[in-house]
């Protein structure tokens, strides 16, 4: 099964730095198969059977505090996953000069749609949609200041969350297809 392992908090500000080689080399001595990495923020694509994804977010988070010394949460999703998501994700959404796009991707602990209410958002400036595993966001750069998203970086439901840009979450979503 096809699955990717999004990292949270590496190569964030020159804090827990992490070689992709060496990442995905930890994921074959493991036992995940076609490993492949996707730019420096912990995107690692793989294919592995018969393990849940419990056992595999611990089997990985083991195996990065052995080779770098990190604690680091693992967050996993398989295919079916991730292109349940990418069916809401409106296409007409971006991250470019105009519009800043991202998905926020939920632990199993806060994963469920009355997460929403806990979020601060503008109504008028935020679009928001929440998706299992997932809370999809979109601004217009011009409004990115007003946004109340940004508010809740560095509280609890903020650490149980991983984020990444939709460009980024296409390009896994591809990659994983390419896996398939």
């Amino acid at each position: 099964m096809v699955y990717v392992a999004l990292l949270r908090g590496i190569n964030v500000g020159g804090k827990n730095k992490v070689d992709m080689k060496l990442l995905k080399k930890a994921f074959e001595e493991v036992g995940m198969r076609s490993v492949v990495t996707y730019i420096n923020s912990g995107n690692v694509i793989f294919t592995v059977e018969d393990l849940s994804k419990t056992e595999i977010a611990g089997m990985l988070e083991d195996v990065i505090y052995t080779v770098f010394g990190l604690t680091i949460k693992v967050l996993i999703r398989s295919l079916d996953d991730i292109k349940k998501m990418m069916q809401t994700l409106p296409d007409s959404w971006t991250n470019d000069q105009s519009m800043r796009s991202e998905v926020l991707f939920l632990w199993e602990d806060i994963d469920d749609e009355t997460i929403m209410d806990k979020l601060i958002l503008k109504p008028d400036i935020d679009k928001v949609k929440y998706v299992s595993g997932a809370i999809l966001w979109s601004i217009d750069r011009k409004d990115v200041t007003k946004s109340g998203i940004g508010k809740f970086i560095g509280t609890k439901i903020y650490k149980q969350m991983t984020i990444r840009n939709i460009n980024t979450t296409r390009k896994i979503y591809e990659l994983m297809l390419r896996a398939a």
